[in-house]
Parts: C-alpha cells; structure tokens; sequence
C-alpha cells in the first residue's frame, strides 16, 4: 500500500480547487504575476495545512482560499503578466495531484516540478489524463 500525502476523499476537492484558485488569481487579476503568486502559495503556510489534511482549510472554495491565503500569508500580488488561457487551472490541479501522489511537501513540488519547466510542457501533457501526466512527470522529476 502506497502512502498518500492525505486521505483519497480530499483528493478531487483540493486539486480542483487548487486549479480554480489559480485559474481565479489569473483571470480577476491580469495584471498581476500568476507565477509568482503560484510560487508563493505553493510554499506557504496556506498550502501546508492541506498537505497535513486539515479539513478546514481542505474544504474551501477557490475564492475562500485566495481570501485566507491572503490573511495568512499577508500576500498581496506583484505587478506582471498573468498566465492566460488554462494553463493556470491545470498548472494548479497538476501540482495539488503531484504533491498527492508523491506524498511530498508542496514547498519541494516546486524545487522537483519548477514553474518554468510545467509551462513548456503544458502544450504536451495538458490533453493526458491528470494521473498520466504527473506519472510522465514524476519520472524525469
């Protein structure tokens, strides 16, 4: 039996979430730096308490979590570009699978997975199955 990062029940929840988290902070704010608030979020506090299953936390909306994540973490955006099209809701259920199946701390995701490299390969592995595509991944990662 192979250990997860939390219960399989969050699972769905979270990486959804995470992808309309990301894909909220890019539309609401175009011009605004996606990257780095990704790279802010994903080694955060905020992001911590999912990886620990904190059901309070695990539960939220997207836009819930934007609004605590923005209180916990005293972030405010910087100006820059915005990731446009799908690309920030993948790259968020992308690296919430990732971090699941791996069962890692987020703040590594992006050390293994870096930003950079996922938006190159967006073009090449956006169409696979979520779970083949972390496995691709996971491989060369």
């Amino acid at each position: 039996m192979v250990m997860r990062a939390y219960p399989e029940a969050y699972l769905n929840d979270v990486v959804e979430n995470q992808g309309k988290l990301f894909d909220y902070v890019a539309q609401s704010y175009p011009d605004m730096d996606t990257e780095d608030f990704i790279k802010n979020y994903m080694a955060g506090k905020t992001r911590k308490s999912i990886d620990e299953a904190q059901a309070y936390v695990n539960t939220m909306s997207a836009r819930e979590l934007w609004e605590y994540f923005q209180e916990t973490e005293h972030y405010s955006l910087k100006p820059g570009r915005a990731l446009d099209g799908f690309m920030p809701d993948w790259i968020g259920e992308f690296y919430a699978y990732y971090q699941w199946y791996y069962n890692i701390p987020s703040r590594e995701v992006l050390q293994r997975i870096p930003l950079d490299f996922l938006e190159k390969a967006y073009f090449g592995l956006h169409d696979l199955e979520l779970d083949l595509a972390v496995q691709k991944v996971g491989k060369a990662g």
